[in-house]
């Protein structure tokens, strides 16, 4: 019998056991979200992964796979808040839109909050939360994946057995052991970087964050350094003024020649186009993306059905460049998605629905905008 056959039913049970460890986790807060069914939610870019899980915690909201924007902003009308995903539209238009219709609470299923204009919120009376962790050694193990899967060719390789092409040819790896790996940003998802590397495969660390951290396993340089000592850095930084475009022609040509560049953190990281020279030349050796500079108007959305005319609206010519690249792999920002980590936003997201809805006192890393507190000290 075929090794295939016999692991499929495992793989399902594995899952099966997986939704059902979430169910259970799930079912504390279910009481909690029902408890504020007075209050209207709107979920925007309500998702098929994630269904079963959010619509437990959160039985009486509307959903939505619409993308929150300008132009869809009034389906929020009637509802005290709006539940969006880091693929959601939320600048200062928005948040206007929004507010002009009754809402009062913008929940994000992320920990990111890039992609709402914050100043703008607190302006508006409208309060922020977040999901500040939601299994991040998930990320972690993502990001060791798309080295190893880089380093040793591994879509080349099915890709070439596809056509039954078993020759070994352009396959030749480098082992890891011995390496040194420049972890950029050190909160816990570069730190489980760092251990897996470390611990799992015998690397040099090296770490570069402006916030040094007791625990990091590896030794903290300068960004030069660490660029010019890495065999492969790993960026896990949230996107900021200061780190917008960092990987760029400059700092690509600090790099070590024959870098892998791994990228799961935010896409704007990176110029991509910068990114593509230096893959030309040689500087980097392999990139791997789980964010891309233009994502939103990419992923989480199916291109395959379309016909020409409907693609070419939404041509990506630097996509393009990337996905005919041989030494690239590209996810659509599935670095997250595991059971474990939807099981965490949904938990995470009806408890803080939960603490608005009853006047609860809004506090901790969960917070971004607490506009009560905004609307205190205006009128104190």
């Amino acid at each position: 019998m075929s090794s295939s056959v016999v692991r499929a039913p495992l793989i399902a049970a594995r899952a099966s056991r997986a939704r059902a460890r979430g169910a259970r986790r799930l079912s504390s807060v279910i009481v909690a979200a029902r408890a504020s069914s007075d209050a209207r939610c709107f979920v925007f870019s309500a998702h098929r992964y994630e269904d079963e899980t959010l619509r437990r915690a959160l039985p009486n909201a509307t959903y939505s796979s619409a993308r929150l924007s300008l132009d869809t902003a009034s389906l929020a009308q009637g509802h005290d808040a709006v539940c969006v995903f880091v693929d959601d539209d939320a600048r200062g238009e928005v948040v206007d839109a929004l507010a002009e219709r009754g809402v009062k609470l913008i929940l994000l299923r992320c920990a990111g909050f890039d992609n709402v204009d914050c100043e703008r919120a607190r302006e508006r009376g409208i309060s922020v939360l977040r999901v500040p962790a939601y299994d991040p050694l998930s990320i972690s193990e993502h990001a060791v994946a798309m080295m190893m899967s880089l380093n040793r060719h591994l879509c080349a390789s099915r890709d070439r057995l596809r056509v039954g092409n078993f020759t070994l040819d352009g396959l030749v790896g480098s082992s890891m052991r011995g390496k040194t790996v420049g972890v950029v940003g050190t909160g816990k998802i570069g730190r489980g970087v760092a251990e897996i590397l470390k611990n799992g495969f015998q690397m040099r660390v090296l770490g570069y964050d402006k916030f040094e951290k007791d625990d990091f396993c590896g030794d903290y340089v300068s960004l030069d350094e660490l660029l010019a000592r890495s065999d492969v850095v790993s960026l896990h930084l949230p996107l900021t003024p200061e780190t917008r475009g960092m990987i760029c022609v400059e700092t690509i040509a600090k790099m070590k020649e024959g870098t892998i560049l791994i990228n799961t953190s935010r896409g704007l990281l990176v110029d991509a186009r910068a990114a593509i020279d230096g893959l030309y030349s040689g500087r980097i050796a392999a990139l791997g993306l789980d964010v891309y500079e233009n994502e939103n108007r990419l992923f989480f959305k199916d291109f395959s059905s379309m016909n020409t005319n409907e693609r070419m609206l939404v041509w990506d010519e630097t996509m393009a460049i990337l996905g005919s690249m041989p030494q690239v792999l590209v996810t659509p920002h599935t670095a997250f998605l595991t059971y474990e980590a939807l099981d965490e936003i949904a938990k995470h997201t009806a408890e803080n629905f939960r603490q608005f809805c009853a006047g609860e006192r809004l506090e901790g890393a969960n917070v971004v905008v607490d506009a009560s507190v905004s609307a205190a000290s205006t009128t104190t």
